[in-house]
């Protein structure tokens, strides 16, 4: 029988790889969020979302997604306590699945998180290259604002988790505290047509597109699981990692819907498409600019390039600790297990992936490629279908472990009816995503299509390795 760990038992699992922390709720909460990047999406998926999807009635796509993850965090949550070991929706699949499927997620998770983290440096360096254009008149290369993220994210996450967690807690406040103005501002003035609830009515669920504005609202939620992969670093996992599980999904969902709504409000409901066809990438801006004034505009602006910062730190801390964690269950070179002994992080995990970062970004540099358009749509992309086979195959193994375990007494809404329809509804969704895969990577058919394979192929990959490999340790 599985049981939950005890505080015992966790200070026997500590050894010089183990990573150490005093991590406690609100500093994991402000870590998740802040990789949801609020600021990016609201810059850039909520102006999808209302262009190609249902229009006015956007909100209700966040809306939605939330609740696809909720129920999602239901099983996430309850499983927690029998999952000792860290590494997110690896050790969860691993559990429950075997030795297989386990590495096959991971390999997923590391190409899921790898693919956004090098779209996102690409996207930071287009977006600050465009702020230095016009504010300053200083034209650069892209490129070079983006080898610069690399280097300051290296410089964060090569040290304790901690520092980390101040920065973007830091980071996520101000990103929090200028949208709440502005949405208050928004309400308080009325919007163009008057406040109204028609954006979050059900009725929009029948209206335009709404798959679109699904599908690029569950974007805004990638990486909430890293709540698990902090479980070495955590005060009390077994209570603080499904709290901040369920914190986050409602505080990212509930910011997104709301913040949707008083754009939609602020533009008013029959005007505001046009208003973000006019120019999709400043919505944000020419909204700030039109209730609150320019230098708030320019507030907003800058904050939005320090967003970009905190979500690639967060991935770059998540991918890290997915390959220590891969370490330390012999699927991956030891080396990847070292932690620093002053930092107590995994330094040189966190090397290899800034290296990594590199090495990928290095032809993209070498093109005439849009940074914001094509490399951060097509590694978008990938990540997208990544997250949800992740998601599907976690739903799985929270279902069969509970069955397996029937000992284990627990809510049967948690243990079957949540995973159940948690997986039914990650599976329309990813049907989705696929139906509308173009507009995710900007890219043509055939391309977009390649790389919606590339997370299957890796699945297979790490499917045939680890079965070929059953009894040894790589690195060994």
């Amino acid at each position: 029988m599985n049981t939950p760990i005890t505080k015992k038992e966790e200070s026997i699992k500590k050894s010089p790889e183990r990573l150490e922390g005093q991590i406690g709720t609100a500093k994991l909460v402000f870590m998740v969020v802040a990789a949801a990047a609020p600021l990016t999406v609201i810059g850039g998926n909520v102006s999808i979302a209302i262009l190609n999807g249902n229009g006015p009635g956007a909100p209700i796509g966040f809306l939605i997604a939330m609740l696809v993850m909720l129920f999602f965090s239901i099983g996430f949550a309850t499983m927690t306590p029998y999952v000792k070991e860290p590494g997110a929706f690896y050790a969860y699949i691993r559990k429950s699945l075997g030795k297989r499927l386990g590495l096959s997620s991971a390999y997923i998770a590391l190409v899921t998180y790898t693919s956004i983290q090098v779209g996102m440096y690409a996207f930071g360096g287009g977006s600050i290259t465009n702020y230095f254009e016009t504010n300053f008149g200083i034209s650069l290369p892209w490129w070079i604002f983006s080898f610069i993220l690399v280097a300051i994210v290296g410089f964060f996450g090569y040290r304790k988790v901690e520092l980390s967690a101040k920065v973007l807690s830091i980071v996520l406040i101000l990103e929090m505290s200028v949208v709440i103005i502005l949405d208050l501002i928004i309400f308080a003035s009325g919007g163009k047509e008057g406040i109204t609830s028609d954006p979050i009515s059900a009725s929009n669920l029948f209206t335009g597109t709404i798959s679109v504005a699904i599908l690029f609202a569950l974007t805004g939620f990638l990486g909430f699981e890293s709540t698990a992969i902090y479980r070495d670093e955590t005060r009390n996992p077994d209570r603080v990692i499904p709290r901040a599980t369920y914190i986050a999904v409602f505080l990212i969902g509930l910011f997104y819907a709301i913040t949707t709504w008083a754009f939609v409000v602020g533009w008013g409901p029959s005007l505001v498409v046009d208003k973000v066809a006019e120019n999709p990438d400043g919505f944000l801006i020419a909204t700030a600019a039109e209730y609150a004034g320019i230098i708030f505009a320019d507030i907003v602006n800058l904050l939005l390039l320090i967003s970009i910062f905190a979500c690639v730190l967060s991935f770059h801390n998540i991918i890290t600790r997915y390959q220590h964690a891969l370490a330390l269950e012999g699927d991956f070179p030891k080396k990847f297990s070292f932690v620093h002994e002053r930092h107590r992080s995994p330094s040189f995990s966190s090397l290899v992936q800034t290296v990594t970062a590199v090495i990928i970004l290095v032809p993209f540099s070498l093109t005439n490629i849009d940074p914001l358009v094509n490399i951060f749509g097509s590694m978008a992309g990938v990540a997208t279908i990544g997250n949800m086979i992740l998601l599907f195959l976690t739903s799985l193994s929270v279902l069969i472990f509970f069955r397996s375990n029937q000992d284990i007494i627990s809510s049967r809404f948690k243990t079957n009816i949540a995973p159940i329809t948690a997986m039914t509804l990650i599976f329309i969704c990813m049907g989705l995503a696929l139906a509308n895969f173009q507009l995710i990577t900007g890219l043509s058919v055939t391309i977009s299509y390649i790389l919606a394979c590339i997370p299957a192929l890796v699945f297979v990959t790490g499917f045939v390795m680890a079965t070929y490999t059953p009894n040894r340790k790589i690195g060994e």
